[in-house]
């Protein structure tokens, strides 16, 4: 050691580190996409796309204003435009390379005015149409060029140098994407032989690829089907075998499903909803004349709730305002909810849309309600909370896992946990908060087997469903008045 002779200052490393965060409200949206409009249509099929801005969206995976076609849409407008909340992560399932995807155009004639030639068919694939002037097959970039109008539709500029330059009419055909044809078996996916995941199955990737812990999991109508709705609830625990999410899903109100709210309970059974990490929603939003997906709107504004509470999901959950200007059945017939209508829908485990001088979400229960009570599973904000919580002590705590298990590791541990702790209650997010390195969890086998257990009591604080006000007639007062 060099001979010292004066002061000094060294460091160490902090036994507390600063905690790392999932993102409780990050959407994650599968569903169908105009591809054909993306700067890269076949680069924008089951991949997980991040998405901060309607722009950036746009130019990822297209956009249409025709919500039932093109699902991920509605649930962009309603980030984007509605709520005015990011990002998104989207997933689109139409392949503009498979055939089950796609639709011929047969050939028909254009006429040609001052240039230009309108092609009305929506869904075109341009780098697909055959453009012919008397039977000569004409080059793109050569002969004329192929652009998108604001509603899909496209415009064919004939060029003035090219073979069909002056031609007052042209024939077209080609290929389009038909989103028509995606089913929910595409929204669910598989793995091929080849390993490639599509549908639900691409959630895998979502940490791997943009290190991101997905939060709230939506597949706007498509999840009014059984099957994707039971996969999605699936898909909700031990994602890439550790990280925990919430669902998201439509109820139908279709005349085959729950037109009315009295059908809404034989119809949660008809859709299996029972995961406590699901939340069911019934009643499409309207705004102006456009139909919303339930749970895509009903997730938008949770997003933006947990954005204001500094991504923490609390209470509120409920009676949130929202920009709706009516709630109708998906096929459009207006419903007018009372309160003790709203809270049939409730007590059902069912979400909705009560309007109470402007129309507010309503509806703290996920769909294991009633059959599950418990505070932890029953309520959307406890059981979000400790699946943000649970995923945010994997990624603060993950850097220890292989590190000598010694008292300096378990204190660290805790001390972590006990800060965070204290910043919850503090912040009157939760009455208790605390964790331990019990002894009769963490015996001498245990030990031996490089396992360390930590143990948590939490305690969150509950939406305020039920306030009562008590009133009394104090009869006493009037004759004590009476007897001055």
């Amino acid at each position: 050691m060099a001979y010292r002779h004066g002061v000094y200052v060294s460091e160490i490393p902090s036994s507390v580190k600063a905690p790392l965060e999932s993102d409780a409200g990050t959407q994650v949206i599968v569903g169908v996409a105009p591809v054909n409009l993306a700067d890269d249509p076949y680069g924008a099929t089951n991949v997980p796309l991040l998405c901060h801005t309607m722009a950036e969206a746009k130019g990822l995976v297209g956009y249409s204003s025709d919500f039932k076609s093109y699902t991920i849409c509605g649930a962009l407008s309603a980030s984007f435009q509605i709520v005015n909340v990011s990002p998104v992560i989207v997933i689109n399932v139409l392949d503009p390379t498979k055939t089950e995807h796609t639709a011929d155009v047969v050939e028909r004639s254009y006429q040609v005015n001052s240039g230009t030639a309108q092609l009305e068919t929506v869904g075109l694939l341009l780098d697909k149409l055959v453009v012919k002037a008397d039977d000569v097959v004409l080059k793109s970039g050569e002969d004329y060029t192929a652009a998108f109008n604001d509603d899909g539709t496209v415009t064919l500029v004939i060029l003035p140098s090219g073979k069909g330059s002056g031609k007052s009419q042209v024939t077209v055909s080609g290929k389009r994407i038909a989103p028509e044809k995606v089913t929910g078996a595409d929204i669910i996916g598989g793995v091929n032989a080849a390993g490639k995941e599509t549908g639900m199955e691409v959630l895998r990737q979502i940490f791997p690829k943009l290190g991101m812990v997905p939060g709230n999991l939506l597949a706007p109508w498509f999840s009014k089907d059984p099957t994707v709705a039971a996969i999605m609830q699936a898909k909700t625990t031990m994602l890439n075998g550790i990280w925990r999410m919430f669902c998201w899903v439509d109820m139908d109100t279709t005349s085959t499903g729950a037109p009315k709210y009295s059908d809404v309970r034989a119809q949660k059974t008809k859709q299996s909803l029972t995961s406590p990490n699901c939340a069911a929603v019934w009643g499409c939003p309207k705004v102006g004349e456009v139909i919303y997906s339930p749970s895509a709107f009903a997730a938008a504004y949770i997003a933006r709730q947990d954005a204001e509470n500094d991504g923490i999901p609390m209470p509120p959950q409920s009676n949130i305002a929202v920009a709706a200007t009516s709630i109708c059945t998906e096929d459009g017939e207006e419903i007018l909810l009372d309160l003790d209508q709203a809270n049939e829908v409730n007590g059902n485990g069912v979400v909705t849309f009560l309007n109470f001088n402007g129309f507010r979400l309503w509806g703290n229960n996920t769909v294991a309600y009633p059959s599950n009570t418990d505070p932890k599973d029953r309520f959307i904000s406890a059981r979000r909370f400790l699946s943000y919580d649970d995923n945010n002590f994997i990624l603060t705590n993950f850097g220890n896992v292989d590190m000598r298990a010694n008292p300096r590791l378990r204190e660290a541990v805790i001390d972590q946990q006990n800060t965070i702790g204290a910043s919850y209650i503090s912040a009157e997010i939760c009455a208790r908060y605390e964790m331990e390195f019990l002894s009769s969890e963490n015996t001498s086998e245990t030990l031996a087997d490089g396992k360390m257990y930590f143990h948590k009591y939490v305690a969150m604080y509950l939406p305020a469903e039920d306030i009562e006000e008590i009133v009394e007639f104090d009869i006493d007062a009037i004759t004590a008045a009476m007897s001055k």
